[in-house]
């Protein structure tokens, strides 16, 4: 799918065809759109194409007619049957007359351009509406980094009664904060050659833009590495709390066992192939009553030790 969008007077709306200051936005395109703005634009249909591979990392290139980025941003997917996250790329090539976005899904990042949510948004300044795309990629990371910190709190609300699934989720955030910390970091490169590109024509307002850029980058990757952190004082803090329970239930499983052991060693006595003379209460008519009134005595006494050594 290919839109092509224009601004005038800070208002967007979508053309027919392209015209110089427009914004053209491929989304998962088919092969005929690619080679056809391929070729209008004499731009390379790998490079045009590079952004549709899962696969590709973070980069930037320089070519006589055109620049190529190509930047990680989030994406929402169903991993183990759960809401996840993960990266998918960007790209974004500078020409003379335009600026061409090319990613494999519809995403936020861009969208928020489409409904008009940026102030001072122009499709004719092309250096400038990439670094607030960049910018806004890095606001949406950001986002995304609290709403898995939001869940890893509910988790260690209801930490008390962990559960199995609790303890997948868990994981589950923690590949999210994988995924985000190589990503960002890649990003963060690319910003980077940005600086010390001479080529791009860049404005003193667009270089402040994307020094804030770059601050924006840093603090996600900050956000990211303590949320990790954070995630793995978690898991250890479920892990002793699952060690402790399994520690109280063998204790009381020990102390019902030592308690249980004791009518069965009297039994065990009184079935012994010995002289009845010799056993007490052998030939008393209350005889079984008796031992088994004892054996009740001495199990409550037991308790009543192990109670207070607080093994029940």
């Amino acid at each position: 799918m290919v839109k092509i969008y224009r601004t005038e007077d800070n208002i967007i709306s979508e053309i027919q065809s392209h015209i110089e200051g427009s914004w053209i936005n491929m989304v998962t395109p088919s092969l005929e759109e690619c080679v056809d703005i391929s070729e209008q634009f004499n731009i390379d249909i790998d490079d045009l194409r590079a952004a549709l591979d899962d696969e590709e990392s973070s980069r930037i290139d320089l070519e006589d007619d055109y620049t190529l980025i190509i930047v990680d941003i989030p994406s929402a997917e169903m991993r183990n049957n759960r809401h996840s996250y993960t990266t998918i790329p960007l790209g974004i090539i500078l020409t003379e007359e335009t600026i061409i976005t090319v990613c494999s899904e519809e995403t936020a990042v861009l969208k928020i351009f489409i409904e008009q949510r940026v102030r001072e948004f122009s499709t004719k300044k092309r250096m400038r509406f990439t670094y607030q795309i960049l910018y806004n990629t890095c606001i949406v990371y950001q986002s995304l980094l609290r709403n898995i910190d939001r869940k890893r709190t509910e988790i260690e609300e209801r930490i008390n009664e962990t559960q199995d699934e609790d303890l997948v989720d868990l994981h589950e955030l923690e590949s999210n904060l994988v995924y985000f910390a190589t990503s960002l970091r890649a990003n963060s490169m690319v910003l980077d050659r940005l600086t010390r590109y001479g080529k791009l024509r860049q404005y003193s307002e667009d270089r402040e833009l994307l020094d804030d850029v770059i601050i924006e980058n840093k603090q996600a990757i900050e956000m990211t590495q303590i949320y990790h952190d954070i995630i793995n004082g978690t898991r250890e803090l479920m892990s002793a709390v699952i060690n402790n329970r399994l520690n109280n239930v063998m204790k009381y499983l020990a102390a019902i066992t030592i308690v249980m052991s004791i009518p069965t060693i009297i039994s065990g006595f009184y079935g012994m192939n010995v002289v009845s003379e010799g056993m007490p209460f052998a030939n008393s008519f209350w005889g079984f009553a008796v031992i088994t009134v004892i054996t009740v005595i001495i199990c409550i006494v037991a308790l009543i030790v192990l109670k207070k050594r607080r093994m029940l």
